[in-house]
């Protein structure tokens, strides 16, 4: 039996950090209806936000190291609070979405919770490879440049973690015309990340996606 393991590992700690004084227990809306009891972080600070068409995406820029890459976690939030599908295939279906969607400037906000989170999450991933077409690996056809025959893929598995809390983030994963609402500009836009919503962290620069994931329970 041959494993092969391929893993990324990210560790972040926020330009801003959160003041964990300023956490407290709220609800969060599940896509069933129910609610769960979550801490949930806060700030007064100016924040990247804009609104767009039905959704509103946040940026939260960790600290820069040493080199000129730069990081940011952004959260894509649905006005609605079963809004999640529909921003789903607008990210799967528009090109360039995200990058035409990235928020530049600081504003003021109004109310302003963001999740602690504490979630992972597996599955086996052959049957969605074969789904997409990748069948050959599977048949033994496909593995050539490694071996000359009898080496094929029996299974593989996905797994990754995130902890999102006020000090910043830890993630891993292993296996591997721009429409405004009709406000003032002045207005504080208020930011209640209470439901299911999407996540990117990113590297700014190169416009890389290092993890990419939705968030319908922080807790799970």
């Amino acid at each position: 039996m041959l494993i092969l393991a391929n893993a990324v590992y990210f560790k972040g700690a926020w330009k801003l950090k959160f003041d964990p004084s300023m956490t407290e227990d709220s609800d969060f809306h599940l896509l069933d209806g129910k609610k769960v009891n979550v801490p949930f972080m806060t700030s007064d600070s100016s924040q990247l936000v804009r609104e767009y068409n039905g959704f509103k995406v946040l940026g939260l820029p960790y600290s820069q190291g040493d080199d000129k890459r730069r990081f940011t976690m952004y959260i894509l939030l649905p006005n609605n609070k079963h809004g999640l599908p529909s921003l789903l295939y607008k990210l799967g279906s528009e090109s360039d979405f995200l990058e035409s969607h990235i928020p530049r400037e600081h504003v003021e906000v109004g109310r302003f919770m963001i999740p602690k989170l504490n979630i992972s999450f597996e599955f086996e991933a052959s049957n969605m490879l074969k789904e997409l077409g990748v069948i050959l690996p599977f048949t033994g056809e496909g593995l050539t440049e490694m071996v000359d025959e009898g080496l094929q893929i029996s299974s593989l598995h996905h797994k990754a973690f995130l902890e999102v809390n006020e000090e910043g983030t830890v993630a891993t994963a292993a296996g591997n015309l721009i429409l405004l609402i009709g406000k003032s500009p002045n207005d504080p836009i208020e930011f209640v990340a209470d439901h299911p919503f999407l996540f990117v962290i990113r590297e700014d620069v190169s416009g890389e996606v290092l993890f990419m994931g939705q968030v319908v329970n922080p807790i799970l």
